[in-house]
């Protein structure tokens, strides 16, 4: 999802190709023999792993179009910091909470709403977390906003009233058809993740 809603920013044509995960294709495994993972960009014949990675290396090669990191050094290392903290803080907790019950739920959820405060504080009172632009932070964490459902309902958090500015946030996001032609709807995400939760036996 970052990969394409960064193309899409910056009109850019591409082809798109689904993975099927359980049986990787030969190009996926020789494109990323290392990991054997998505998302992979193929780019002039050269692949480049990594989603966040990808998403600079498609600010640096488009640079004339829409800019997705700020110019200035300082903000620009600033804006790779925090898209870290979101690759490196929210999945795990998100998914345990979706996808346990008992204890280790509860301590996923906990762990979730803190790491939801700190970047709700980072936002303020910003439109975007670069301020006025869509860029890299943006980018990073908005995929998790068709989680936003989800989270609610499984894991009983009500995220209007935990984290406003967050879900505003999202909302305004979702305004943007890079973002809006690319996030699947919430309630598919929902039911692809009770789908999950039969699978392992978790009722």
């Amino acid at each position: 999802m970052r990969v394409t809603i960064a193309l899409r920013e910056k009109g850019i044509e591409f082809e798109w190709r689904e993975e099927d995960l359980s049986n990787k294709s030969p190009l996926l495994l020789k494109m990323n023999p290392v990991k054997k993972q998505i998302p992979v960009l193929i780019h002039n014949g050269k692949p480049v792993c990594e989603s966040l990675i990808i998403v600079q290396y498609i600010d640096e090669i488009w640079k004339d179009r829409t800019s997705l990191l700020p110019s200035d050094p300082y903000e620009r290392g600033h804006a790779r910091f925090w898209a870290d903290y979101v690759d490196k803080k929210i999945y795990s907790p998100a998914l345990q909470v979706c996808t346990t019950n008992g204890e280790t739920k509860e301590a996923a959820k906990k762990e979730l709403i803190q790491w939801f405060k700190t970047l709700e504080g980072e936002l303020g009172d910003k439109a975007y977390f670069g301020g006025k632009t869509f860029g890299l932070v943006d980018i990073a964490l908005i995929p998790f906003y068709c989680w936003f459902h989800s989270l609610e309902t499984i894991g009983n958090l009500n995220m209007e009233a935990g984290f406003p500015k967050l879900v505003a946030w999202g909302k305004r996001c979702l305004e943007k058809e890079s973002v809006s032609q690319t996030l699947p709807d919430q309630l598919k995400v929902y039911d692809f993740i009770l789908g999950i939760r039969k699978n392992l036996g978790i009722e």
